[in-house]
């Protein structure tokens, strides 16, 4: 069982409209209620804007803190994060943000207690195996990998050239999926994502 532990985007102070991720007021003691209730994880999402030299590298170092600061909080209370820092896949300076965002959480990992875990939800990046030593860090359970907008193909595609990493697609996951298609044509249609998607998964 898991649950969202965030409070949705909001403004980082001194930046041209960039934001950070807030976490719930209390989260320490709502995770202890969390597990109590039969919780196992806990996820936090972080969204980095796009736009011209955007996300910036205070707006991406802001947002891997406040992951890291949660992260413990949950881990204290026997709650496994998940963490997912969302690049925009239209962001103009994607493959550079996404250099940044690896180099500080990789920064955050190391300073992990060894009976700390978590997992990573990440944006498939512009270069492949890019989080390889995310996916090979002793703190990380797994790294799988949004689709993030792009058409199941192109997720596809991107997905099988990171070793290791696997997929969490939702809107991939989707695609050609409609309340007009009979039983047989909904279920021939999602074998033959889940299919394509599980290739995808393990080709690396």
């Amino acid at each position: 069982v898991g649950i969202k532990v965030d409070t949705g985007l909001q403004p980082l102070v001194g930046t041209d409209g960039e934001t950070a991720t807030q976490g719930l007021d209390g989260l320490g003691a709502r995770c202890k209620a969390y597990y109590d209730e039969g919780a196992r994880f806990a996820k936090w999402r972080a969204v980095l804007k796009i736009g011209p030299g955007l996300p910036s590298e205070r707006a991406i170092a802001e947002n891997a803190n406040a992951l890291g600061r949660y992260a413990s909080i949950c881990q204290e209370h026997g709650l496994v994060p998940i963490l997912e820092p969302e690049v925009n896949i239209n962001a103009p300076d994607k493959a550079e943000a996404e250099a940044l965002l690896l180099a500080e959480i990789a920064k955050r990992l190391d300073v992990l207690p060894t009976t700390s875990d978590i997992m990573l939800k990440l944006t498939l990046p512009e270069e492949a195996n890019l989080y390889k030593p995310l996916v090979d860090h002793p703190r990380v359970l797994k790294v799988v990998a949004l689709s993030g907008g792009y058409s199941r193909d192109e997720a596809n595609a991107k997905l099988a050239q990171n070793t290791g990493m696997v997929a969490s697609f939702s809107r991939a996951l989707t695609e050609g999926l409609s309340d007009g298609q009979s039983d047989s044509e909904f279920n021939t249609t999602l074998g033959d994502a889940i299919g394509a998607i599980h290739a995808a998964s393990i080709a690396g």
